[in-house]
């Protein structure tokens, strides 16, 4: 059948239960579960051209299958989460490896043993890597604040050395903030692993979709219950009703096609957005992308090199290494990363975790806590940092409750 593409001014709302705003992970999986658990007639609202959010991937010029949005690498320890998206499609196994290009030397990322005896000689690094066992045990993986906090002169060396020369740049550049100002929770992601492990997750369940992302959705949204509106707002479909005329004011009802809708909603966007940033904008930063193709088979020595000494970009993703695919020529992507300005040219990606900007967010929510029917879902309309496989498991979740 293929997924149903509708226009929106031909949409009846009368014969529609539940909407879902966006068709990433958190959108496609739960218009899924409603149409075929529940029976329930799903409309699908993408803002943008095509389906698969951030996911989408397509082949370019040079026939390499790309990833649009920045890399997307499958990894969980959630059965279930992991079950869900094999139902879709084949898969590769697939275990991801990042090194970090110090000076033109090649570090494996999450520094680990290997990358010890690269930075400080052999028997520097048997010295040091005894002490680390020692303190934290072996196969641990053990963050930069919890080197930072040892008393021991040693141990303070491997952490101001890996802050120096993993952390500090590529954070800067990464959140346009000193290292101070980041959240803790992002030092937390970039730890010191016990290990001769190269692999960048460890977790029981690592893959990519043989054919690409967007295909997933592609079958994900085949189902006779759900259409899908491309190119439209949230903003263009609901008409919201406040009780009162008080700024803070929360929901009454949203209106859509001039008649309460007491479905599900799920939004899945920037919460801001949908209110018209009346408290202002949250906080994000944003990517921009340089492709490269090149006339040979590769180019980099693994899936991505993070550039945390050098060069304006963050990092470089060769895909060929992500997808499997067989090809004599190449492409690369650089990526940079940049303040999110203009939501009329730019996407957000990262939500910038703080005190405030947490404070800010939940002025937002409280507008809509009061509609039992109105689900905020995902990195964007939570204001979180979610893998995809969190995403699904909390899609799989939401959609237990409202079927359940």
């Amino acid at each position: 059948m293929g997924v149903q593409y509708c226009d929106f001014k031909d949409v009846d709302i009368d014969e529609v239960d539940a909407i879902i705003v966006g068709s990433g992970f958190a959108g496609a999986v739960t218009a899924r579960e409603l149409a075929e658990r529940a029976g329930k007639r799903v409309l699908v609202i993408e803002k943008r051209p095509h389906i698969g959010g951030n996911m989408y991937d397509e082949a370019d010029e040079a026939g390499i299958l790309v990833h649009r949005y920045g890399p997307h690498i499958f990894h969980t320890n959630d059965q279930r989460a992991f079950d869900y998206v094999r139902r879709f499609t084949e898969w590769r196994d697939y275990e991801h490896e990042v090194l970090a290009d110090w000076y033109g030397t090649y570090l494996p990322v999450p520094f680990n043993k290997n990358s010890m005896e690269i930075a400080f000689g052999e028997e520097k690094a048997a010295h040091l890597t005894a002490k680390l066992i020692d303190t934290f045990g072996d196969e641990r993986k053990v963050t930069i604040t919890e080197l930072r906090e040892q008393d021991d002169p040693e141990l303070s060396k491997i952490a101001d050395f890996i802050y120096k020369n993993v952390f500090l740049y590529y954070t800067q550049k990464q959140w346009g903030l000193t290292p101070e100002e980041v959240d803790p929770s992002v030092t937390a992601r970039v730890p010191v692993f016990v290990s001769r492990d190269n692999r960048y997750f460890q977790d029981a369940f690592q893959g990519m979709p043989s054919y690409g992302y967007t295909p997933v959705f592609e079958n994900m949204l085949d189902h006779e219950n759900i259409r899908v509106c491309l190119d439209i707002e949230a903003e263009s479909v609901f008409d919201l009703e406040f009780q009162s005329d008080d700024e803070d004011a929360p929901l009454a009802a949203i209106n859509v096609k001039n008649q309460v809708f007491h479905g599900p909603i799920i939004y899945t966007g920037p919460l801001d957005e949908l209110f018209l940033s009346r408290f202002g904008r949250l906080p994000y930063r944003s990517l921009d992308f340089v492709y490269e193709t090149f006339d040979k088979e590769s180019v980099l020595p693994c899936g991505t090199v993070n550039f945390t000494v050098t060069e304006d970009y963050t990092r470089i993703t060769e895909f060929k290494y992500l997808t499997g695919q067989e090809s004599d020529m190449t492409t690369i992507m650089k990526e940079y990363s940049h303040s999110y300005d203009d939501p009329g040219k730019q996407i957000p990606y990262y939500a910038i975790i703080n005190e405030d900007n947490a404070a800010h967010y939940e002025r937002y929510r409280a507008l809509t806590s009061s509609l039992e029917n109105f689900h905020p879902l995902g990195r964007l309309a939570e204001y979180r940092y979610y893998n995809m496989d969190v995403i699904i498991g909390r899609a799989l979740a939401l959609a237990d409750e409202l079927v359940g």
